[in-house]
């Protein structure tokens, strides 16, 4: 084998340093080299797949907030409903309120006008038939031509007026 080797060009010698020296260097740098950049690789890997976790709990925090969100809308929108139906409810009770109101106060007026106006129809009664009494006993001076007491001037204007 050693004529083989040496017609291939090869000295066993120097191949068996050769692989030594390799075996060395493969242990140095699988000691210092190769372990240290397995360490790292495998910590940031960890680093890499938290960064993941955590960016999916971010993403299940922000669908949830969203959600939350949307919710606190809708049941905004909801109550703004309800205080629009109960102002309207509100304004339209006021409405018939004041509606009713100003037609009691309508009536009243108009039955203190009718009041008003049998008093002052009745005055003015009274105060015609004062008149017409005087206008009757005075033509019945002239008439008569005498004056009768004041008896008699109200039995006349009774009798006159019915």
């Amino acid at each position: 084998m050693s004529e083989l080797l040496s017609k291939l060009g090869i000295d066993w010698k120097l191949l068996i340093a050769q692989i030594v020296n390799f075996l060395v260097l493969l242990f140095v740098l699988y000691k210092f080299a190769y372990g240290p950049v397995l360490a790292m690789l495998d910590k940031r890997q960890k680093k890499i797949e938290k960064g993941l976790k955590d960016a999916d709990e971010a993403h299940k925090k922000l669908a949830e907030s969203a959600d939350m969100q949307k919710e606190i809308l809708r049941k905004a929108r909801i109550e703004a409903k309800d205080i629009v139906e109960k102002s309207y409810v509100q304004a339209e009770k006021s409405k018939s309120e004041i509606a009713a109101e100003a037609k009691t106060q309508a009536e009243k007026i108009i039955a203190n006008a009718k009041d008003q106006i049998e008093l002052e129809k009745n005055k003015m009664i009274t105060e015609v038939k004062s008149e017409i009494g005087s206008l009757v006993v005075a033509a019945a001076e002239k008439i008569i031509n005498e004056k009768i007491d004041e008896k008699k001037d109200k039995e006349i204007i009774g009798k006159s007026l019915i």
